[in-house]
């Protein structure tokens, strides 16, 4: 597994190093889901966090990109994301979804949330008045983004290494 090294420059603007660094974060997330067995990849490990799956993470990150830059942001979409529905964790419970079907919607997630970023200034508030978060401005999303991902990350490497032995960090 080639570990992705894609850092932003240590003199880019302030928004190139904060998408340059939630993008490696986002990367290393794909990594650790690549040459995981689809068995594996639905496995849980963590005795006291059962949906936490290599797949359930996945998902768990697609709608948490979805819910901060679509849904609190922009204020569209939140009856299609599992995160607005009754079920408490519904996103993360994805039995029978191919895992790389996850990874296809989280990369495209994540694709649609750097066209939101790039197209709005840093200071910008979200428009959803209905959630209290929903007035946090794009750069406090995309540092939680940050934070949110890079925890995660390090979920999924402790999880891989349970699962079959792989380690590896950045």
């Amino acid at each position: 597994m080639p570990i992705p090294r894609n850092r932003p420059d240590f003199t880019a603007d302030e928004r190139t190093q904060l998408i340059g660094w939630l993008d490696l974060q986002r990367s290393i997330i794909q990594w650790k889901c690549e040459g995981i067995s689809e068995e594996d990849a639905h496995r849980a490990v963590l005795p006291g966090s059962p949906l936490m799956t290599v797949a359930g993470l996945v998902s768990h990150m697609r709608w948490t990109e979805h819910c901060w830059f679509q849904v609190l942001f922009l204020n569209r979409g939140a009856l299609e994301n599992p995160q607005f529905g009754d079920e408490e964790d519904r996103d993360f419970k994805v039995d029978g979804v191919p895992l790389a079907q996850l990874l296809e919607e989280y990369g495209a997630q994540c694709a649609i949330s750097n066209e939101v970023s790039a197209a709005h200034d840093l200071d910008r508030t979200g428009l959803n008045p209905d959630f209290k978060p929903g007035a946090a401005s794009l750069r406090w999303i995309l540092l939680h983004m940050l934070e949110e991902t890079a925890r995660h990350a390090g979920h999924l490497d402790t999880i891989r290494e349970l699962l079959d032995g792989e380690t590896g960090y950045f």
